[in-house]
């Protein structure tokens, strides 16, 4: 049975259901929660240093193998060398396409600050990123973007409008990703897309999911102690991962807003349409 969301994403394997969820666990992605808030880190830095070293040899690889492939195409005929000629087309257009799709992952590992948390407050229903523009999983990005390696995305989300698919990577040993489609409301028209929890084993990727939706319905299934920083270290935690990462000064009072009204009066004092 294939997603309810259109555009399909690729590689998907299941759409997730909200609420109540017995599956679930922070495992070392959870930062920080409070009654009002919880932060997930969504990229390690273990996983930062080792795709960040893979995209840099790929790209270096890549500039060669693009010049000298093109310079051997003139050297053949195409029409008595053609099975030489392709040869070389091919890489030429491997190269190419090898260039496009690791400049984004080169740019987004080395752009990603303190995991990239992402925040969801379960009194507002609202979530908060802080990103860079290329902390995404699809592959195709606009090239005039790459001018731009610093670009970043900060958005407010309704959690009404984001809802849990899980796809997997294609390669041998399979890994699973948490992706948030985020459609039009009352719609399944996918928009955009929010990473939540990336590259897990099997059943692992349906933990974090399960997580957040048992604190986003006040479910006492789960327990504000289990990340990094206790509920009573919110200073520390915004010391070390939110201050200086350029996150709006509303956004940040947002975190904790009690209520939509309150939200609203947040918005408000600091002229947020």
């Amino acid at each position: 049975m294939p997603s309810q969301y259109r555009p399909q994403i690729l590689g998907w394997i299941d759409d997730l259901d909200k609420g109540k969820n017995y599956l679930s666990g922070p495992d070392d992605r959870l930062l920080y929660a409070n009654d009002n808030y919880c932060a997930f880190l969504r990229k390690t830095s273990s996983d930062q240093i080792f795709y960040l070293c893979v995209s840099t040899i790929v790209i270096i690889c890549s500039f060669p193998a693009i010049y000298i492939s093109f310079l051997l195409l003139f050297e053949f005929n195409p029409e008595t060398e053609s099975f030489i000629f392709i040869t070389v087309l091919i890489s030429f257009i491997a190269s190419i396409l090898a260039l496009y799709i690791c400049i984004p992952e080169l740019y987004q590992n080395l752009f990603t600050r303190k995991g990239s948390p992402i925040i969801l407050n379960r009194k507002t229903k609202k979530v908060y990123i802080n990103e860079s523009y290329f902390f995404n999983f699809t592959s195709f990005k606009n090239p005039i973007h790459f001018l731009h390696p610093n670009k970043k995305r900060i958005k407010e989300y309704d959690w009404a409008d984001l809802h849990g698919v899980v796809v997997h990577n294609f390669s041998t040993y399979p890994l699973c990703t948490t992706i948030l489609m985020v459609c039009e409301p009352g719609t399944y028209k996918t928009i955009d897309h929010v990473l939540l929890d990336p590259l897990r084993y099997g059943i692992g990727s349906y933990l974090v999911w399960g997580w957040v939706n048992n604190f986003m319905c006040f479910n006492d299934l789960i327990s504000l102690n289990d990340g990094k920083y206790t509920w009573e270290q919110e200073t520390p935690f915004k010391k070390d991962i939110i201050q200086g990462q350029g996150w709006p000064e509303w956004m940040v009072e947002a975190f904790n807003a009690l209520s939509p009204e309150h939200l609203a009066e947040i918005k408000q004092k600091y002229h947020v349409q």
